[in-house]
């Protein structure tokens, strides 16, 4: 299995902080965003494949030196002229000829627990998965994807950003696709996918192959704005 990064946001929320610095690489408690991350599974990723845009590229690929990193460079320079997330998708699996299991994941969140238990359930379920949590503010539920499962877990429904929510199941940025699954994201674009939301592919696929979703065992933690990523850096640090 490779694992995708995506990181190639410009953290506009966060300035000045990231005004010259990718958010994936702002250290919480003593360690990188990113190194976070990967560490919890690395034994389980064959390599990992870090998209960046052009501003960052250089950052990224002194951290990644010494790491079973690939990092891709998108060539944008600019919030206003990002690619957006399915398309730098696509672009890692074209320059990494990607035809096998691949894990994707935005490469700015923490999560309080591990993610080699979302591995095995993708090996139980053996097609391809997402994670999920329960969300109950509406307000929430309309900037996010949202899912309703069955009792074994199988997507129902899939809605991006939905302004009257089928359910209370909210989707992070954190997905596994089979082989030939992952290989369709150019077909999806063709076919008029969203291009800048990490999940319009997943909404996409579930409409076309079974998908299950993983329930989320613990908590995962969005670094928005220079309030959530102050908070982080507490509560990481206190446990």
């Amino acid at each position: 299995m490779k694992c995708i990064i995506l990181a190639a946001g410009y953290a506009t929320r966060l300035y000045p902080l990231t005004e010259n610095f990718p958010k994936p690489l702002l250290e919480v408690a003593g360690r990188t965003i990113l190194d976070r991350l990967i560490d919890d599974i690395g034994e389980s990723i064959d390599e990992f494949i870090l998209v960046s845009n052009h501003k960052f590229y250089e950052q990224f690929s002194d951290w990644s030196s010494n790491r079973n990193i690939t990092v891709i460079d998108d060539g944008s320079i600019r919030n206003e002229e990002r690619l957006g997330a399915v398309r730098d998708l696509e672009i890692a699996i074209r320059e990494s000829e990607i035809r096998e299991d691949c894990m994707v994941m935005a490469g700015d969140n923490l999560l309080d627990f591990s993610l080699k238990g979302f591995i095995d359930f993708f090996k139980e379920k053996n097609h391809s998965c997402v994670m999920c949590h329960e969300e109950n503010r509406i307000e929430a539920l309309r900037k996010t994807a949202v899912i309703t499962v069955d009792e074994d877990h199988r997507i129902l429904s899939y809605e991006e950003k939905p302004e009257e929510p089928k359910g209370n199941l909210a989707v992070p940025p954190f997905y596994i696709y089979k082989a030939e699954d992952i290989t369709r994201v150019s077909q999806a674009l063709n076919e008029g996918c969203s291009y800048d939301a990490p999940g319009s592919f997943a909404v996409w696929l579930s409409g076309r192959s079974d998908m299950y979703a993983y329930p989320m065992p613990g908590r995962r933690y969005d670094i928005g704005d220079l309030k959530s990523y102050k908070n982080v850096c507490e509560l990481f640090k206190e446990g």
